[in-house]
């Protein structure tokens, strides 16, 4: 009996790929109301706070499902999680889409929230199943860059699609492209080379997804049972949350009001900074995997990206050129966060990896999901009465003191990372 051939890389990666199209489109999903803030405001009729709280039903869902995602990447695989996960957030993109009142919008975004809340897990889990080890940490990153070109296609793509037919058809789009990758994931996915043939490189058997047990509930206090993964849970929620709390949701109002841009070049400036994180992030993974540590870049980012967004919290007017160096700057320092995944993987046995990824994860997705509607919130209680085509506007004062609970959190995630233990890329047994 001849002994089964790893899986070629063309294979790996196309496998690999299907569930990273479902992690693009998840991710337009997430910031897409970042340029269509004027519309739903002016179609619903409802303030900053509500806003905040009606884009942060995506992270609310998204939060609630990363335990429960971890676990079943465990027992059940990731096929069948990213191909229905991208089904029912189809579903939810077009209830938002046609939503004709606040409640069924706020609906159709938790849908979607919960729904794409598999797809990193699941990348996560495949990158685990199909690559070797020493490329997962750059793998995890160039997860995160699949996002960003979602979250690409959300800026100025969206704007001008929006400008010529409106909010309700773009988001229809959006809609049926989401449900078309849950049938491409489906038929092109597999949870690991044996599946196909090939040797396994997790070391799973028969062709089924690694697991520790099957019980969901032993898994997690046994994850829990590792300090750093309550380390790991609180630290990286800060620079995430500050980038997509900016970049997602207030940045684009904060830009045309107190830089005087257009909604098109603001959104475009904001995609910069996604553009520049997202790049950054495999970057960074290659290079936290070169040196064998989890630590030091983390931190370091952690140090650039507190003076940066000071800069972007408190620096005046300057030219437009000047205003895309910094954010590409901002985005490139918190870019460092992208290690903990690896961290976090390495600190729990390896069958209890996905479990670990979706604890940590979960962790990462509350910076944004208290965030955005944090600052939305201070913005109405500093909000002065001035509106402008039915939306508020806000005083620089009352931008520059919601983004310093951004920034707050960015210094705890840095403490935070500091008492974790260094893995030194060695995974626990």
């Amino acid at each position: 009996m001849t002994e089964a051939s790893t899986p070629p890389l063309r294979l790996a990666w196309t496998v690999w790929g299907m569930g990273a199209l479902f992690y693009l489109i998840g991710f337009f999903h997430r910031v897409a109301p970042a340029v269509i803030t004027t519309e739903l405001m002016q179609t619903f009729g409802i303030s900053a706070s509500a806003l905040g709280n009606l884009s942060a039903l995506y992270f609310y869902a998204y939060v609630a499902m990363q335990i429960p995602t971890g676990i079943l990447a465990d027992i059940w695989g990731p096929r069948r999680l990213l191909s229905a996960g991208a089904l029912v957030a189809g579903c939810g993109a077009v209830l938002f889409a046609v939503a004709t009142n606040l409640f069924w919008a706020g609906l159709g975004r938790f849908l979607v929230g919960g729904s794409v809340a598999v797809a990193y897990v699941g990348i996560l889990k495949l990158a685990m199943n199909w690559f070797p080890p020493h490329l997962y940490a750059m793998i995890a990153g160039l997860g995160l860059l699949a996002g960003i070109v979602g979250a690409v296609f959300a800026g100025v793509p969206l704007r001008l699609l929006v400008d010529s037919f409106g909010w309700r058809p773009g988001m229809l789009a959006a809609a049926a492209v989401t449900l078309f990758i849950g049938v491409l994931v489906w038929c092109l996915v597999r949870d690991n080379p044996a599946q196909m043939g090939y040797a396994d490189l997790a070391g799973n058997q028969d062709g089924q997804a690694a697991n520790g047990s099957a019980h969901p509930l032993r898994n997690l206090k046994a994850v829990l049972g590792y300090g750093n993964i309550w380390l790991l849970f609180l630290a990286p929620g800060g620079m995430v949350g500050a980038v997509l709390t900016f970049s997602g949701l207030w940045g684009v109002p904060f830009l045309i009001t107190h830089h005087d841009m257009s909604p098109s070049g603001a959104a475009a400036l904001t995609t910069t900074m996604l553009v520049a994180w997202a790049l950054a992030s495999p970057v960074i993974g290659r290079l936290s995997d070169r040196i064998g540590r989890r630590k030091p870049l983390f931190i370091t980012g952690s140090l650039a990206s507190i003076l940066a967004w000071f800069l972007v919290i408190y620096l005046g007017k300057i030219t437009p050129a000047a205003l895309a160096v910094l954010y590409i700057f901002t985005g490139i320092v918190s870019a460092s966060f992208i290690s903990c995944f690896a961290h976090a993987k390495e600190s729990v046995p390896l069958h209890f990896s996905g479990t670990a990824t979706g604890v940590m994860n979960m962790g990462i997705m509350l910076g944004p999901m208290v965030m955005q509607p944090a600052v939305g919130w201070m913005l109405d209680r500093q909000w002065q009465g001035a509106m402008l085509a039915g939306a508020r506007i806000y005083s620089l004062k009352a931008y520059q003191t919601g983004f310093l609970l951004m920034l707050a959190w960015v210094v705890l995630g840095m403490i935070m990372l500091a008492l974790s233990r260094e893995t030194h890329c060695r995974q626990t047994q």
